[in-house]
């Protein structure tokens, strides 16, 4: 039984193993593009779903690795776009319901991984559209843009 819940997988750049067999890897998108410089990226979910509709049980993982698009403003076909995906103008009710379905497939103390560039939107613009609270946190990055964010969700929540 998969453990470990990735539902905006994308590429699955940080991932050490792309295809840990105890993780299930979602996106809305599957297709695959050769970038400006040549690379190709890939983008092969074992499930197409939208993040904001999680087709998993309640309380099914004990781990959600959530990182959302970030990006607001950038050309539909971008290497950005099409990397990290884009938001439209009804991101914060994106944003919350993902946060939502996260929890929702999350088990009582299991352990939820947010990441988030704050390039284009506020890291605390989108911590209010959860009431979780996180425990711990890390910047990184070139100009500490990118946040890691641990939450841990209490039971009854």
């Amino acid at each position: 039984m998969k453990t470990i819940l990735d539902p905006c997988c994308g590429s699955r750049m940080f991932w050490f193993d792309k295809k840990d067999d105890r993780a299930v890897f979602t996106d809305k998108r599957s297709e695959q593009h050769t970038l400006c410089d040549g690379r190709e990226l890939i983008i092969e979910p074992d499930m197409v779903m939208d993040f904001t509709d999680l087709q998993f049980d309640d309380e099914q993982f004990h781990m959600v690795v959530f990182d959302p698009p970030h990006l607001r403003k950038a050309g539909k076909d971008s290497w950005m776009a099409l990397k990290y995906g884009k938001l439209d103008e009804t991101w914060p009710i994106m944003i919350r319901d993902g946060f939502a379905e996260c929890f929702r497939v999350l088990k009582p103390n299991g352990t939820l991984i947010f990441k988030w560039n704050e390039g284009q939107i506020p890291v605390k613009d989108i911590l209010a559209l959860t009431d979780q609270k996180p425990v711990v946190g890390h910047r990184s990055g070139k100009r500490s843009n990118t946040h890691w964010i641990c939450f841990l969700k209490e039971a009854g929540k």
